[in-house]
């Protein structure tokens, strides 16, 4: 197979797009991705782990394969004290995507995001961000990418900053804002008016990803339907949150005392994990208010992708292999020797 030949407003305007994002926290689960600094060397240090995590997503049914380049910019690097190797992996994370899209047939997408550098009200900073986000557009575009994802935007400045950088290359651009407790971003721009300003700048899709799993998100995807004439991006988290939690950051475990100081977010937000339905119900929802571009951020698995995939009416490779619990040991159906075998493997399971 070779990489698409259409082209993401195409595939927008007819089936629409599902995107996996959620590299940072996967790659962390297996081992790949130190918490707490999150930055993709495993890029450098393990790249078939990221290209396995790539063809996963891809079979589970994702459109784009989406560059592992988060937290891959100067100021992180700087931080980590690796800065020296700021090109090198911004280089082999694309290379990496775009080999596994033409395995695929898939878009592919590079990717910026917050910077945790900009300070409305620091000249200097703002041009630093500009810079870096020179830097990385610049790599994707060589790269030959087909639009770039800016994503978990907290400032509306930032964001706003990175969209120019984009239109400038001439590529086209999903921005996705970070809606918090209070859904302002951190300059007081609300995440409504700014996706509005957003669409008026040039965003070919405008929408909001990570801190808020399904159930907090879906609110404000019906706000911004009616705010903006845009396609719309929803790409929540796969956690469990509600209203008086509304982000994964707040969520609380009263149950486990041992969690180092007792904030589940980021290692220990097992226990808030959505199951394959709930992702499953939310793309059936998106697909209903006129959603075309959704996909998953933080938490996200394949299964979850899958999911979304089937509830939107696909097929996906990896639908081959979705459950069918008629030919279980014990709960299922199909195949019995006999209706006692059937009943005492079931009262063993504790079903009766």
């Amino acid at each position: 197979m070779t990489r698409s030949t259409r082209s993401l407003q195409d595939r927008l305007d007819a089936e629409g797009v599902i995107c996996a994002e959620g590299y940072l926290f996967e790659l962390e689960r297996r081992g790949y991705v130190q918490a707490g600094p999150f930055v993709p060397e495993v890029v450098l240090d393990h790249p078939e782990a990221v290209q396995g995590l790539h063809r996963e997503f891809a079979h589970a049914g994702s459109d784009v394969i989406l560059a592992f380049t988060y937290y891959g910019h100067r100021e992180k690097m700087r931080l980590v004290g690796k800065e020296h190797l700021l090109e090198p992996l911004n280089r082999e994370a694309l290379k990496l995507a775009i080999e596994v899209a033409e395995e695929f047939g898939c878009l592919v997408a590079g990717n910026v995001c917050n910077t945790n550098h900009w300070s409305p009200d620091d000249p200097q900073s703002q041009r630093d961000v500009r810079a870096m986000y020179e830097e990385q557009i610049g790599w994707a575009a060589e790269a030959g990418v087909d639009y770039i994802v800016s994503e978990t935007n907290d400032y509306y400045g930032e964001t706003a900053t990175a969209l120019e950088v984009i239109k400038a290359h001439g590529l086209p651009a999903v921005v996705t804002l970070s809606a918090h407790r209070d859904p302002t971003l951190w300059d007081g721009v609300p995440v409504i008016e700014a996706a509005k300003r957003l669409e008026q700048a040039g965003a070919d899709v405008v929408g909001l990803n990570c801190m808020r799993g399904p159930a907090t998100i879906l609110s404000l995807v019906q706000e911004l339907r009616q705010a903006v004439s845009c396609h719309i991006a929803a790409l929540p988290v796969t956690y469990r949150t509600d209203a008086e939690h509304p982000t994964f950051q707040s969520l609380e475990d009263a149950a486990c005392g041992c969690i180092p100081g007792d904030r589940p977010f980021p290692t220990a937000l097992d226990p808030f994990t959505c199951n394959r339905y709930e992702l499953g119900a939310f793309a059936r929802d998106c697909w209903d208010l006129g959603l075309r571009y959704i996909g998953v951020c933080c938490g996200g698995a394949p299964h979850h992708v899958r999911a979304m995939a089937e509830a939107w009416g696909r097929q996906p490779a990896a639908g081959r292999y979705a459950p069918d619990m008629s030919r279980h040991a014990f709960f299922g159906t199909a195949g019995s020797s006999s209706s006692d075998t059937t009943e005492r493997n079931r009262a063993h399971a504790g079903e009766l």
